[in-house]
């Protein structure tokens, strides 16, 4: 796969730290998502049914609207890399991820329908990228009224897969299932 330099830090919003930071700087940013897919798969599967759509505390997400949550903000980023990567210099606005929990309907369905979508999505994703050249990885524009550059948006993507994994398993679990 192809080498995807880490973002210097003005190429994205300063809360995105959060999640490009949890990423080595080994330009395989590519095959970490690739890996991403398959290890939170599985820790998704090995999570107990009857924890998956109860919150751990009146008024935070299920598991399974987590996972819903990391398939919307993959599918909403890879859109704005798409604009970007194509010189598309329009302000893109934010989306309000609380408003679309409920009509996501995430508890209603079963882990292995979310998982297909997931793993479809992804591979979308890695599609989109492999199909980049260099040259517009640095490309920038701005969403939620903040820079991101390309590349910026594909460390976005497995950090915040990963934050949410962490989430989980602080949260949720009293054990998990390390994924990196």
């Amino acid at each position: 796969m192809k080498l995807i330099a880490k973002p210097a830090s003005g190429e994205f919003a300063p809360y995105t730290s959060i999640y490009i930071d949890l990423l080595p700087n080994d330009g395989r940013i590519l095959q970490h998502l690739a890996t991403n897919l398959q290890n939170s798969s599985t820790f998704f599967r090995s999570i107990p049914p009857e924890k998956l759509t109860t919150p751990h505390r009146q008024g935070e997400w299920t598991v399974q609207e987590i996972l819903l949550h990391i398939i919307d903000d993959e599918r909403i980023f890879a859109y704005r890399a798409l604009r970007f990567a194509r010189g598309d210099t329009t302000t893109l606005p934010g989306f309000e991820q609380d408003d679309y929990i409920l009509p996501s309907r995430a508890n209603q369905r079963s882990l292995a329908s979310l998982l297909t979508e997931f793993g479809t999505v992804r591979q979308a994703t890695l599609s989109l990228y492999n199909s980049f050249g260099q040259d517009v990885l640095t490309n920038t524009g701005v969403a939620s009224n903040n820079p991101m550059s390309v590349r910026a948006i594909a460390y976005h993507i497995a950090g915040h897969e990963l934050h949410h994994i962490a989430s989980i398993r602080e949260n949720y679990l009293s054990s998990g299932v390390d994924i990196i």
